[in-house]
């Protein structure tokens, strides 16, 4: 597949890293000729200089014959422009583009074909929105993914010790849940991946993905480690989109602080917000943080635009009491230095939004992608379509599948029947599949299986 990438920056740079290792020719544009030369010396892909949304410049890009355009420059409008140049000059298949403005979101009309002709808007603050608010519905859980609009969930734990399944075979979960259908994905033991089986045994520390019905995501995870108190009592550090986005969405639920340096950007957010309460200060203030009882707080949240300053918060927070601490990590590298510190949960926006990304670039009809510890792994949800005949796996038991290496059916969603998949589960056509790749490199492989031959009709 020919991408045109717009924009080298973390969003820009992340996808293109993900997409240059699986055969794709791509061309990355951006007007910062040393972020373009860094990329070109790691990765196998062509650069072109210039503003992202000139025509002149989408040409050189090779926008003439390109399937795909992904605008995710720093700038809304160069997005939707260079979206509109491709669509009008270049006639250009598919063009997504990341917009972050509230202000534009809030007019969908805007992106119609008669308008702004963009076929995917991509909004990566209200991806982390969704994400975090995921993670607040199940205390305990280190990734919470939705499948099937929501009907089946893959969730990441931390085994811990004393929880009822550890030290014990996998095949015991059905024993201890008679009447819960679950399927374990992928379990990583010391950063390394486990396929696994029946006699697997799960260890203290293991991090493990299981797979089950939204209904059932509770008394699955109550079988490897305690259940944490429900939330109630929420931090927020950040007025920024991201800030007051997860305030909005959550101070109907919750009780809910937020912090912020700026005092007119506190001023307008009071007026925006109902519920929540709005504290103008700084939360690497210890003072303040004691004075807001941090030591009662459930969650604490740091979204500004600055590492740094999440990464300290949040540790101060832990210290001073709070139950549970998540930062904002734009910068891959401290996402992994903090993993060993009091920082309990990482939060990079660059990993949700390749996800969103990603699905609308895989070949096959796949409709969710979510990019996992980092990007080593893939959790993707495929259509079945096609017949015995015409598909590698319509009218196949799951045994019967030829899966690539490391690759797993965790579940299949018939309608609104959600199964978890079992050896002899036999898929039938217009399945919604939900498969665990702990080797991302396998991606095309899988692909492949779920591309309907010529003679489908």
């Amino acid at each position: 597949m020919k991408i045109i990438i717009l924009g080298a920056g973390q969003v820009g740079s992340s996808v293109a890293t993900a997409l240059a290792s699986e055969a794709n020719d791509i061309t990355v544009v951006d007007a910062d000729t040393k972020k373009l030369e860094e990329l070109q010396s790691r990765l196998d892909l062509r650069s072109v200089a210039g503003h992202a949304s000139h025509p002149d410049v989408l040409r050189r890009a090779g926008a003439e014959d390109a399937d795909m355009i992904l605008a995710v420059t720093s700038s809304d409008e160069t997005n939707m422009i260079a979206c509109q140049v491709a669509y009008t000059l270049f006639h250009t298949p598919t063009k997504i583009a990341r917009v972050r403005s509230r202000e534009y979101l809030a007019y969908p009309q805007l992106f119609a074909q008669e308008a702004l002709p963009i076929d995917v808007l991509i909004s990566p603050e209200q991806v982390v929105i969704d994400y975090v608010q995921r993670l607040i519905e199940y205390p305990g859980a280190l990734q919470v993914l939705d499948f099937a609009g929501g009907k089946v969930q893959l969730v990441a734990v931390k085994a811990y010790y004393g929880g009822p399944l550890v030290g014990h075979e996998l095949r015991a979960l059905r024993d201890h849940m008679p009447g819960v259908d679950t399927r374990v994905a992928a379990i990583f033991r010391r950063g390394k991946p486990i396929i696994p089986e029946g006699d697997t045994v799960i260890e203290a520390d293991d991090e493990v993905f299981f797979i089950a019905a939204r209904k059932h995501i509770r008394a699955v995870m109550s079988e490897l480690r305690k259940l944490d108190k429900p939330v109630k009592r929420i931090i927020i550090v950040g007025g920024g989109n991201i800030g007051r986005g997860l305030a909005r969405a959550m101070e109907g639920n919750y009780q809910v602080k937020l912090v912020d340096h700026n005092a007119e950007r506190s001023i307008d957010i009071a007026g925006e917000l109902e519920k929540a309460i709005v504290l103008l200060g700084d939360a690497a203030d210890e003072e303040l943080l004691i004075e807001e009882n941090i030591e009662n707080t459930d969650v604490f949240c740091a979204v500004t635009n600055d590492d740094e300053a999440n990464i300290l918060s949040a540790m101060l927070a832990k210290r001073l009491g709070a139950r549970k601490v998540m930062s904002l990590i734009n910068r891959a590298a401290y996402v992994d230095l903090i993993e060993s510190s009091d920082i309990d949960i990482a939060i990079s926006p660059q990993q949700a939004t390749i996800g969103s990304l990603l699905a609308h670039v895989r070949r096959g009809d796949v409709v969710v992608v979510h990019s996992l510890r980092r990007g080593a792994a893939e959790a993707i949800e495929a259509v079945a379509h096609g017949d015995n005949r015409t598909s590698k796996v319509v009218g196949r038991a799951v045994q019967e599948v030829k899966l690539p290496p490391g690759t797993g059916i965790g579940a299949i969603v018939r309608g609104d029947e959600v199964l978890i998949a079992h050896r002899d589960t036999v898929i039938e056509s217009e399945d919604h599949v939900i498969l665990f790749l702990t080797d991302k490199r396998r991606v095309a492989d899988v692909e492949r299986l779920f591309q309907v031959g010529i003679t489908f009709i």
